[in-house]
Formats: structure tokens, C-alpha cells, sequence
């Protein structure tokens, strides 16, 4: 999708489409009022009459514009203007987007940037524009043998109100546009079936993306992975014959002496529950096990798309847990990357025994942060449902830097403990730990065995198993917004401490 900015008289915009918000029981906002004159209030009479619902999420297209450059209206209901939050906005740009999307032009308007969300500024609302917009365009129908219709909008452009919001606006669209593509490679890969989705596929998909930018590119194969002692890792993929990969993704967008920012992402392409079998049903959604590593991957397409001045490290942890003659099975003892003896008592907590080798080779780059995203547990399903990213960390000062970015990104994080008194579930009588502390805070206990390997540096495990995906409707993209906000904020912060 192609976007523009536009400060003239809305009446004078030249498209085959101008969507504009409608509040319930509120005043016009002023490129909608504009609007309204120019077409000798069509707009206001069809709201007067009520043949519009101005409800959240309500749309409706007017085929006809008398004074206006457009062939066509699309009205959005906005709903109450004091129930108009970030949330009820982003819903009610989803609505326009997914009507837009279904008619037959190539070129649009959108007059959402004077919407009033209070705090919000015109950037962040341009942003969501253009992040959903491109959002919308995404189709999964790759081995369908009869594809959908692509839609015919290739260009949206942004009405203004304040000539002086420009700039903003155009930055702000910018950025969007940038996120909705890392979320929609993310989506992507997540979708794609695990015979396709291999731990080699990913690695293919990593270099293919350095090929393409600021990016350099390592790939461990397993004989790198023995010679390393990533026996954890290792330990995981014994049982497939898709060997396991680390993938290592190095950007450089500030100086040697600015320490890089790690993710590390879980890469389970397909997850049986090894020996610990899970049971039957959805078992093909286990596919999106490596919802974390799409994350990762789709957050450094961001990185490269926005060139932020700071040095980021992109780490997927990548295997196939299934069971075999050679699979590790419950009482087996290993070693990790970190030299820790972990107990296996379940093969199907695996995503802890990848990560674990992940956070320990992150030390050698001594990182400012290292943040790991993982769909690790249905406890944290359970919790938190489909909504809240679960967040864990030793340090509560980027505990609050990854909820601030959350907020900003609209991919929300909740905070959880992260006390010692769980740790003690992990105690084995035969190793130095146990790889599951029980069915009691079984997210907590998860994240307190990874914080066994991040003792070097602050971090922060984000459980995103309840929003990695929704069902048969395939993966979300989560948490790509918010781990480039994350990224967004470092960037500001090295730039404000050398001014």
C-alpha cells in the first residue's frame, strides 16, 4: 500500500473512495464537516434522518457525492465521543479498512488524523492507520488452489486538517506501514504448515531477509550446536529428522560501544509433545509454536524497513519436538549451554530447554537487554486469555519500559511475579534443576527456569501463548508492535543521553 498526505480542502481530494469518522450524538470533526458543506450536507442529513447508526464498528457507503471529487462516501461509526478510546479507534479503523477493501477502486481517502482521542497525538493516530490498513491487505490462501481476489486499493491518502501536522502524519503513516508488514511476515510464517515451516525454512527466511539490508546473518547447524555444548537444544530436535538450527540476526544501527538490544524467539516449527504426547485434538495448531520466532523475524523486517539508531540482535532458538527412537524421554538428564544439569520430567516443556541454550549464547554479545517471546505455556492462557501478553522480568525498571511500550504499540503486556519463593518447584533430586515445577503457577515456574540462564543481563520473557494465534483464524502477528516500540524507545533514550 502506497500513502499520501493531504492538507488541501478535503472536498477537493480526487479518490474513488473518503472514509469518514461519524460520532454517535457528536459534532462533525473538521474534515468531515468540510465534507458535509461541500456535498450540501448529505452527510449531515443522512445522520439527521437516521439512516446512518453511528455505533462503533457500524459502516456505510454512500455510492454518490454531489460537490466532492469522490465517487463514494464510506461512513464509520465511531460510537459515543467520551467512549472513543485508542481501542474503540483502532476497531473502528478494522471496520472502514475491511469495507474499503471490498470495493473496486485503487485509490482512497481517510479523514481519521482530527479524530479527538484526547492524549493521543496525530502521529499515533496516523501510525494505526497505517499499520491496519496494511494489516488488512493480508490474504493466507497459498495452497488454496483457487486464491482470493486481491484487493484493488493500492493507494490511501491521509486528510489532514492542520497543515502544520503534516510532517507528523507522514512519519507516523510511515512507521504504521513499516509495523503492519513485520506483523504480516510474522503472520506468515506462523500460518505456513509444519512440513513447510521447517527449523531450515526459518533460517532460510533469515538470510533471505540479510540479503536484503543492514543484516548480518549466522546459522548454527548441529554440528556448530555440539561443538557450542547447546546439548539442550540439541536434546529437543533428537527425536526429528529436521535438524535443529540457531539463527543469529546482528543489526548495527549505532556504534561498536552501544551495547545491542537481544530477542530471542522460541522456534518449536511443530510441537507433538515428543514422548510426553500431547493429546489429539488441535494438535495441528501446534504449528504456531514458533509464533515467537515469526515475531522476532518480523520485528527485524521493521528494524530494516525504519533504520533506527541502535544496535539490535535477533536470536530463534529453532526445532521440531516429536517423538522418536532417538527422543529424549522423561527422567533423561542434560547439559546445557550454560553448564546447568536440567531433569527432563516432560518432553513437552521444551520451549524452556531451546530458549535456555538461546539466553545463555546471548552473554557473549553482553547485551543492555535481552527479551525472549515464547508460546510457552497454557497456564498463561488460562491467566491471561487471548488479551494480555504475559510479561516476567528481572528488572523492573524494563519491566515498565516493555509495558509503556506495549501501551504505545496497543500489544499489551500484563506483569507477573517473578518471586523466589517459586523457584524451589524447580528442585530435582538428580540435577541442578528440573525442566517443570508441578501444575501450581505453571507460567510463573516456566519463566522462573529461564531466569536460571538470564542471571547476566536485564530481561524479560514474554509468554504470548494466548495471543500468538486465534484458532482456526491463524496467527495475530503478536508482539511485533510492541517489541518495535520496545526498540523505538531504546533508540530515543540513546538519543536523548547524548544531547
Amino acid at each position: 500500500m502506497e500513502f499520501s498526505v493531504l492538507t488541501a480542502n478535503p472536498a477537493k481530494a480526487e479518490a474513488g473512495c473518503i472514509v469518514v469518522p461519524i460520532l454517535k450524538g457528536g459534532e462533525l470533526t473538521p474534515a468531515t464537516a468540510k465534507l458535509d458543506d461541500a456535498s450540501e450536507r448529505l452527510i449531515g442529513q443522512l445522520i439527521e434522518r437516521g439512516d446512518f447508526n453511528a455505533e462503533l464498528g457500524n459502516t456505510q457507503l454512500v455510492p454518490f457525492a454531489p460537490g466532492l471529487n469522490t465517487d463514494r462516501l464510506l461512513l464509520v461509526g465511531c460510537g459515543e465521543q467520551d467512549k472513543l478510546t485508542e481501542s474503540r479507534f483502532r476497531s473502528a479503523l478494522e471496520a472502514a479498512m475491511s469495507a474499503l477493501l471490498k470495493l473496486p477502486i485503487d485509490d482512497a481517502a481517510i479523514a481519521f488524523t482530527d479524530t479527538d482521542l484526547g492524549t493521543s497525538e496525530v502521529n499515533w493516530k496516523a501510525r494505526m492507520i497505517g499499520e491496519v490498513a496494511n494489516k488488512a491487505l493480508y490474504r493466507f490462501d497459498d495452497f488454496k488452489t483457487t486464491k482470493s481476489e486481491p484487493p484493488s486499493l493500492k493507494h490511501l491518502t491521509l486528510l489532514v486538517s492542520d497543515p502544520g501536522e503534516a510532517s507528523a502524519v507522514e512519519a507516523g503513516v510511515k512507521l504504521g506501514a513499516a509495523i503492519g508488514d513485520g506483523i504480516n511476515l510474522a503472520r506468515q510464517l506462523g500460518n505456513l504448515p509444519g512440513n513447510v515451516c521447517t527449523p531450515r525454512y526459518l533460517a532460510e527466511q533469515a538470510t533471505a531477509l540479510g540479503q536484503h539490508g543492514n543484516l548480518s546473518v549466522t546459522i548454527h547447524d548441529e554440528k556448530a550446536l555440539e561443538e557450542m555444548g547447546a546439548g539442550a537444544i540439541l536434546a529437543v530436535g533428537k527425536g526429528s529428522v529436521e535438524p535443529p538450527r540457531l539463527i543469529v540476526m546482528e543489526y548495527k544501527g549505532a556504534g561498536d560501544d552501544e551495547a545491542p538490544h537481544v530477542l530471542i524467539g522460541k522456534g518449536i516449527t511443530f510441537d507433538t509433545g515428543g514422548i510426553s504426547l500431547k493429546p489429539g485434538a488441535d494438535m495441528d495448531e501446534m504449528k504456531f509454536d514458533m509464533c515467537g520466532a515469526a515475531s522476532v523475524l518480523g520485528t527485524m523486517q521493521t528494524v530494516l524497513a525504519t533504520q533506527p539508531k541502535v544496535n539490535v540482535i535477533g536470536i530463534i532458538a529453532a526445532a521440531e519436538n516429536m517423538p522418536g527412537g532417538r527422543a529424549i524421554k522423561p527422567g533423561d538428564i542434560i547439559t546445557t549451554l550454560k553448564g546447568l544439569t536440567v531433569e527432563i520430567l516432560n518432553t513437552d516443556a521444551e520451549g524452556r530447554l531451546v530458549l535456555c541454550d538461546a539466553l545463555a549464547y546471548a552473554e557473549r554479545f553482553k547485551p543492555a537487554s535481552v527479551v525472549d517471546i515464547a508460546t510457552l505455556t497454557g497456564a498463561c492462557v488460562v491467566a491471561l486469555g487471548a488479551h494480555a501478553i504475559g510479561l516476567f522480568s528481572n528488572d523492573d525498571d524494563m519491566a515498565l519500559d516493555i509495558l509503556e511500550a506495549g501501551e504505545t504499540a496497543w500489544d499489551r503486556a500484563w506483569h507477573m511475579p517473578l518471586w523466589d519463593e517459586y523457584q524451589k518447584q524447580l528442585d530435582s533430586h538428580y540435577a541442578d534443576l528440573a525442566n517443570i515445577g508441578g501444575r501450581a503457577a505453571g507460567a510463573i515456574t516456566a519463566a522462573c527456569y529461564l531466569s536460571r540462564f538470564a542471571e547476566q543481563y536485564p530481561w524479560a520473557h514474554l509468554d504470548i501463548a494466548g495471543v500468538a494465534w486465534v484458532g482456526k483464524k491463524g496467527a495475530t502477528g503478536r508482539p511485533v508492535g510492541l517489541l518495535s516500540q520496545y526498540i523505538f524507545d531504546r533508540e530515543a533514550e540513546i538519543a536523548s543521553t547524548a544531547e
